[in-house]
């Protein structure tokens, strides 16, 4: 196995544990707390749980190059299933695997070197870059999750996240 496909495999096993571990605090939230808003300049609880479920799906939309109207049109599609977490997570779930097919498929040359455009920047990014960057943006939210739900009360500690 090359280095970098082994590069790739390692960050795809680190984001397919962030879904898992989120799944699982999703799974614990209550349907009475799903309006809880720490601020209100803040995310509800559910605003933010379909934020982190689009995370993979939204991400590979936007690193195709895709119009902001079909990120959008995705979220409103997670947004519509409320706070059903079995379809919320078959939600993060498809779009682990969609993202992992995306990647799969490039060449060594294009997963290294190919720069896409996201709608809201002037300057691209390598694939390599944006596999980091979903990486991060969910290992970002699900941490927001994390301190939500303690917060709350939740009976949550770092060993959800391991």
């Amino acid at each position: 196995m090359s280095q970098l496909v082994e590069m790739k495999q390692l960050l795809f096993e680190e984001l397919e544990h962030i879904v898992k571990t989120s799944s699982n605090l999703i799974m614990k939230i209550s349907d009475k707390d799903w309006d809880y808003r720490p601020a209100s300049n803040m995310r509800s609880l559910l605003e933010l749980v379909h934020h982190l479920v689009s995370v993979p799906g939204a991400d590979l939309l936007i690193m195709r190059e895709k119009p902001e109207e079909e990120v959008r049109q995705l979220e409103g599609a997670i947004a519509a299933d409320g706070g059903d977490k079995d379809k919320l997570i078959a939600w993060m779930n498809k779009g682990l695997a969609d993202l992992k097919s995306y990647m799969d498929g490039l060449s060594d040359d294009d997963f290294l070197h190919k720069k896409t455009t996201p709608f809201y920047l002037e300057h691209g990014s390598a694939q390599a870059k944006w596999l980091i960057e979903v990486v991060t943006h969910a290992q970002h939210h699900r941490s927001q999750m994390f301190n939500y739900l303690k917060a709350q009360g939740y009976e949550v500690s770092m060993f959800d996240l391991y």
